[in-house]
């Protein structure tokens, strides 16, 4: 089984901490090279860490992203208080930017994008279509796998950091009353892995399509 090196983005957030922290347990990885706007501190065999204090410019790094097999693209922000121009600099530029970095030194890279559920290009609200929007350009980019992951509730993986205080009165809860809704970050980031070493017969994964794969 060949073992892969992975880039994971967002690891100072809760979603790709977790997915990070998943993939240095996972025997499939053998590599992770952590993209951080900001130091992570965490040491482990596995993992480098890059700082890019502006992820526009990422191709002034070009030579240290080559030889990767997928980039897991977990960075993000809220979109509470900010306006549709200012989210969509944030959202889709800056993620795009990324993406055709990756895209011109490997086409053959995976490149999965953690958007949201309900994301929709005509939706009512306007984190709905600016990620509905990233998601469109994302594939048609051309990368030899483009998965868009959109997932409700997500329960924490044992030893995370980046949990925010009112979410963790619900962690115990939630995934008992909304199971249909809920997903283990493990589950994420195992699916995440599977979009390299299997594939998927969609592009746009739901929480019951996460699920399946991580399975």
């Amino acid at each position: 089984m060949k073992q892969l090196k992975v880039i994971i983005t967002g690891a100072t957030g809760m979603v790709g901490e977790g997915v990070l922290l998943h993939c240095l347990q996972s025997d499939e990885i053998a590599q992770v090279l952590m993209i951080n706007r900001k130091p992570y501190d965490l040491s482990h065999p596995k993992l480098k860490e890059l700082l890019v204090s502006d992820f526009n410019k990422l191709a002034d790094y070009d030579s240290q992203l080559t030889g990767f097999d997928g980039c897991f693209y977990c960075a993000g922000v809220s979109s509470v208080g900010k306006n549709e121009a200012d989210y969509t600099r944030i959202t889709y530029d800056t993620t795009l930017s990324f993406a055709k970095v990756l895209y011109a030194i490997n086409p053959d890279l995976v490149f999965n994008f953690v958007t949201g559920a309900h994301t929709k290009t005509t939706g009512s609200q306007m984190w709905q279509r600016v990620k509905g929007r990233t998601e469109d350009a994302l594939m048609a980019l051309g990368f030899k796998g483009q998965y868009n992951f959109r997932p409700g509730f997500m329960e924490p993986v044992k030893g995370q950091k980046n949990v925010r205080w009112f979410f963790k009165p619900f962690i115990a809860i939630l995934p008992h009353l909304i199971p249909k809704q809920s997903l283990t970050l493990d589950e994420v980031g195992q699916a995440m892995i599977n979009t390299i070493t299997k594939g998927y017969e969609k592009r746009v994964l739901e929480i019951g399509d996460v699920k399946v794969l991580a399975s």
